[in-house]
């Protein structure tokens, strides 16, 4: 495994920094601007080092998969169709039934609902 002694999110941000819009234009039009944005207010939460020191995976790849399985194969069904009022339920449950949480989940809501 790959182990620098620098973090790669400033150099990937100076990286960037030529392709950034001007501020007067909209962030709706200016998408790595506003990634940009969005790495720059979490530089903290993306610790490498911290991560591998931990043992900790880094890599995308668990993620990749995990987002192909527990999300994509739902939403991508033939004929389905959501909207944003349902979708970050639905993909809760998903997410419970893939970590292997879905009995705990429904055992302490059913005594709610009762």
């Amino acid at each position: 495994m790959l182990k620098t002694s620098f973090s790669f999110t400033p150099l990937m941000l100076r990286s960037i920094e030529n392709t950034l819009l001007p501020d007067d234009c909209s962030s709706r039009f200016a998408p790595v601007r506003a990634c940009s944005r969005y790495i720059s207010n979490r530089t903290e939460l993306l610790d490498y080092q911290g991560a591998l020191a931990a043992d900790l995976p880094i890599g995308s790849g668990e993620i990749e998969s995990a987002h192909r399985y527990v999300i994509q194969s739902r939403l991508k069904r033939a004929g389905a169709w959501w909207t944003l009022d349902n979708l970050d339920d639905m993909l809760a449950l998903r997410i419970l039934r893939a970590n292997r949480e879905w009995e705990d989940y429904w055992s302490e809501v059913q005594p709610v609902a009762a």
